[in-house]
């Protein structure tokens, strides 16, 4: 695999030779299913359950003298881990393998229930508000959600716990939040698109805002990294070494939680000095860290720098120089050197 799945230390400096196994997504219920296929329901979703039969194997193939288990997804594998990272510890426990320690690495998982750029009709999954997508999906599913979350919503209200800052806080096991500051796929369930026309004032206040949200329920998040990218997924894409926030990059982040993780079970001391695991961009738009990924239009295909990205997104050189304080052919140095 690339990137965390990779077995070349170059690329996957810290995991190269750790087990992996990886998990197809093939349930289609964000991993939170329990619903079998019946004479009523043509269809199965499983999710919830494939993770433990998964670990259910597993244990008979080395994972029972594990010392750790990362259960790390993307995307909707992301709000998985979540969901489960939980219960695959009680299982293991159940199982009688107290002695592994179970910690989640969600990846672009972390979507916020926030209203839609445009509101649309719930017709399918793309113009369907984030909420009312996994409210009704929940019935199809039967979806399991843990049960110390279930227990802070009304009985109908369990969609909250697949939304990461409200599930987070309830969660025992320790988890790693990467996150998107401007991530695609929240862009796109909020109904701002950025292909062909330039984007309106509206909109680039929208996500710019987005960001700002975003950045607000991270705060609390102990272990997290955060850039102030317009993208979505990371841990598996082979550039993942090369995105930094705030100078540390995200292999050089996780092995620094992993560490902090060894030593505060050793004797509960403060975080390691010169090791940070709390990394998220304080710079306002998409693109502003120079390490984000290349942007690339979606009709041409065309490589876009940041200069042309922020043309094409209506960014206006001149308002923005005088918000910051600054000569407008200043700014566009700073943009095109990347500061």
């Amino acid at each position: 695999g690339t990137g965390i799945l990779s077995s070349q230390p170059e690329e996957n400096p810290h995991w190269w030779n750790a087990n992996m196994v990886f998990i197809p997504y093939c349930s289609s219920d964000v991993w939170s299913g329990a619903s079998s296929k019946s004479e009523t329901n043509e269809y199965a979703f499983m999710g919830a359950l494939i993770i433990q039969e998964v670990i259910k194997e597993l244990v008979g193939k080395g994972l029972s003298t594990a010392k750790v288990l990362l259960l790390a997804g993307s995307s909707a594998g992301g709000t998985g881990v979540l969901l489960n990272v939980d219960r695959v510890a009680e299982q293991l426990e159940e199982m009688g393998y107290p002695g592994i320690q179970v910690r989640g690495l969600a990846d672009s998982g972390w979507f916020l229930d926030n209203k839609q750029y445009r509101r649309t009709d719930c017709i399918d999954t793309i113009t369907c508000a984030p909420t009312e997508a996994i409210r009704r999906g929940i019935r199809y599913w039967n979806g399991i959600v843990p049960e110390r979350c279930k227990l802070q919503f009304k009985e109908g209200e369990e969609w909250n716990c697949f939304f990461g800052y409200k599930i987070y806080p309830t969660l025992r096991c320790p988890v790693f939040v990467v996150q998107w500051l401007f991530d695609e796929a929240q862009l796109t369930v909020d109904n701002v698109h950025l292909t062909g026309q330039p984007v309106q004032e509206g909109q680039w206040l929208y996500i710019q805002n987005l960001g700002r949200e975003l950045r607000n329920t991270l705060k609390d998040v102990t272990a997290s990294f955060a850039p102030a990218c317009l993208s979505h997924e990371i841990i598996t894409r082979n550039h993942w070494t090369d995105i930094q926030v705030k100078g540390t990059s995200l292999p050089r982040a996780l092995h620094c939680w992993d560490r902090s993780l060894h030593e505060s079970n050793k004797n509960g001391k403060a975080p390691l000095k010169g090791c940070p695991i709390h990394l998220i961009d304080s710079c306002p738009w998409p693109h502003c860290n120079p390490s984000c990924p290349t942007i690339r239009d979606q009709f041409t295909g065309q490589e876009m720098n940041v200069i042309q990205f922020l043309m094409h997104m209506g960014f206006d050189v001149q308002k923005m120089a005088q918000q910051q304080g600054l000569e407008p052919s200043k700014l566009l140095g700073m943009l095109s050197s990347g500061n």
